[in-house]
């Protein structure tokens, strides 16, 4: 407004200070977050020698590609990689399905039970049977080394269905009102209006299911004895300590020593480089759900 009418308001010295201040918070906290990441990926392309002698920092030193050929040359590491994308896309939506369908009910404050249902879900956020009953568990409903036995014990979370209620509850009752008048069922309400208006706190969600299911090793480490059925996440971590016992220098050759040297830096870049695509595509939506299903008037 002040550009317009043609007056410059003049800036205060200590205005202009704590802008400079915070700029300059902001450089170091970028740079320390990105400094981790990029030193990964510089010594997932650099010698082993260089790694040894500590040369890398955030650019490759002695530039190869052995470790990225051995792990893609391997079948095993596309095949687990194709598991995790298809465990991770239905365990995704599964998730989204079956969280909707609980918060947007607990939504409702004229729910019959509402208290006691609602005490009964935070119960399970801090309570839970263990992992040698769950495993019982698994093994009586015979889900162990089947896709299902990897994708249920993470279907639901407390903290997600608590996010999506309080999201679910600031939706205008007006609109839903609007809605029966106009004589959709209850269901038709949620999916013809509520859930349109619910694509940050949706977008939200598929991100956090998605990461989970992507970085998830230990349900296939309990459930999943199949080679052929494990996530790439696990496999990478037993192709790590595979690596790890192999750099004996008296037992195994140059190549797999430059292996062993940076394969954890390999396959964390492996791991995050899919995420790290996708992110940018849902990062508003991410913010909106985040600060959106957290205030209320």
């Amino acid at each position: 407004m002040a550009e317009k009418t043609g007056v410059k308001v003049k800036e205060s010295t200590g205005y202009i200070v704590f802008k400079w201040f915070n700029t300059a918070i902001m450089i170091l906290v970028c740079a320390a977050t990105l400094y981790p990441f990029l030193y990964l990926v510089a010594q997932s392309f650099s010698s082993e020698e260089a790694i040894t002698l500590g040369k890398v920092s955030i650019l490759p030193v002695g530039f190869n590609l052995e470790t990225y050929k051995s792990v893609f040359e391997k079948g095993e590491f596309m095949h687990s990689y194709k598991n995790t994308v298809v465990y991770s896309i239905l365990g995704t939506i599964l998730s989204l399905v079956f969280s909707c369908c609980m918060a947007y009910p607990l939504s409702k404050k004229e729910l019959k039970g509402y208290k006691l249902l609602t005490k009964f879900v935070i119960f399970t956020m801090y309570f839970g049977g263990g992992l040698i009953p769950n495993y019982v568990l698994m093994m009586k409903l015979h889900l162990v080394n089947h896709v299902a036995g990897f994708i249920i014990p993470s279907l639901l979370s407390t903290y997600y269905i608590i996010l999506m209620k309080s999201f679910f509850a600031e939706t205008p009752h007006e609109l839903e009102e609007a809605g029966e008048l106009d004589g959709l069922s209850p269901i038709g309400i949620f999916v013809r209006i509520v859930l349109p208006l619910s694509m940050p706190i949706i977008a939200t969600m598929i991100l956090f299911n998605a990461v989970g299911y992507w970085n998830n090793w230990y349900n296939a480490f309990l459930y999943l004895d199949k080679k052929e059925m494990w996530p790439v996440a696990y496999y990478l971590k037993t192709v790590i300590s595979g690596a790890s016992t192999s750099a004996d220098p008296g037992e195994a050759s140059a190549e797999k020593m430059q292996i062993a040297a940076n394969i954890r830096s390999c396959s964390m870049v492996l791991m995050a480089l899919p995420i790290i695509c996708i992110y940018p595509f849902i990062s508003k939506y991410y913010v909106e759900g985040m600060m959106l299903g957290g205030v209320k008037e």
